[in-house]
């Protein structure tokens, strides 16, 4: 069988650019390299650039996605996004590459643009019947129309302010006095130009990973995560500050149902390739929602590599199976 051509569409223009060359290294690591042949492509603003084995660089044709080795003209078979954050995260990417008929390996345009607004979806998510915390917004230049005493009364204190829009925890805080509270905003919109305050919820976080195809659903062993600083920061994340325990130390009827609520999710969402969800387990075993990760982090020792070694499988196969879904391999 003729080698297929895979690039890896990696960088983007947010705080989270050097967190999705981290994805890329691992995604490329896991692909199968005697069935496809792989690039990396570096996208950051207006200047994309095809990184060569050699370490040279390719400028890519946006007209079609095109780049140059050794003198031949490259048109990739599939792009797989790893952007976290702007433009792979939400909606932009997705929208060029249905323009120039190129298949991907992420949600929709309509799903990345949801999931990426962390409002958006809660409310989306609300209206579902799924749990989510209580959550208000605030835009840049209408910030000071939003009293602290307005948040306070309708969230409650301690809350999280975050940027609607982003990701790794860039610009968040969690904020416990209300003279925490103006500094925070201000913090948060340095990241985007809408913020969440968000209520806090007191429980034991977790993560599920999911992927489907035509033909199979699978939903990985869940993980619980356990950080080291007040919540799961960037360091926690990056930085080894946090435990992740895969499988997480919930009963079996809780985690059916945390599994059940991912792939159902997963479902109505119209979701595809690998997604993960975020939940907070407050008392009583509720499932509370509170981020869906549409291009998750693939570092070796990210959560879903680690769930996928859990299930018992290769994740070199499990890529090789969303990529042959979606480009019609036999």
């Amino acid at each position: 069988m003729e080698k297929k051509t895979i690039a890896i569409v990696c960088g983007g223009d947010s705080a989270e650019h050097d967190v999705s060359m981290r994805s890329a290294e691992g995604i490329e690591s896991f692909l199968d390299k005697e069935r496809y042949n792989v690039y990396k492509v570096e996208i950051h603003a207006h200047k994309w650039e095809a990184i060569l084995p050699e370490g040279t660089r390719s400028t890519v044709d946006k007209n079609d996605f095109s780049f140059m080795v050794s003198g031949k003209s490259i048109r990739p078979d599939y792009a797989y996004i790893t952007i976290h954050g702007a433009p792979g995260e939400n909606g932009v990417l997705q929208g060029y590459f249905d323009l120039i008929g190129m298949p991907y390996s992420t949600c929709n345009v309509l799903v990345e643009a949801m999931t990426y607004d962390k409002f958006v979806l809660n409310n989306y998510m609300r209206g579902l019947g799924v749990s989510v915390a209580d959550s208000l917004t605030v835009k840049i230049g209408h910030d000071k129309e939003v009293t602290d005493e307005d948040i306070i009364s309708r969230i409650g204190l301690p809350c999280f302010v975050k940027p609607a829009r982003g990701g790794s925890s860039f610009g968040t805080t969690k904020v416990k006095t209300a003279e925490e509270l103006r500094p925070a905003i201000e913090i948060a919109l340095k990241e985007g130009e809408d913020v969440m305050v968000e209520a806090f919820m007191q429980g034991t976080e977790i993560t599920c990973g999911c992927y489907k195809t035509r033909t199979k659903s699978t939903v990985f062993p869940i993980t619980e995560v356990v950080s080291q600083n007040e919540f799961f920061d960037y360091d926690a994340k990056y930085n080894g500050q946090v435990s992740e325990i895969t499988p997480a130390r919930i009963s079996a009827e809780l985690t059916e149902r945390v599994q059940k609520l991912t792939s159902m999710i997963y479902d109505i969402l119209g979701c595809h390739g690998i997604i993960r969800i975020d939940y907070i387990i407050t008392e009583g075993d509720k499932i509370n929602l509170l981020e869906i990760n549409t291009t998750p982090g693939m570092t070796a020792t990210s959560f879903i590599p680690q769930q996928v070694r859990a299930a018992g499988l290769d994740i070199k196969d499990v890529l090789t199976e969303i990529i042959e879904d979606n480009i019609g391999f036999s």
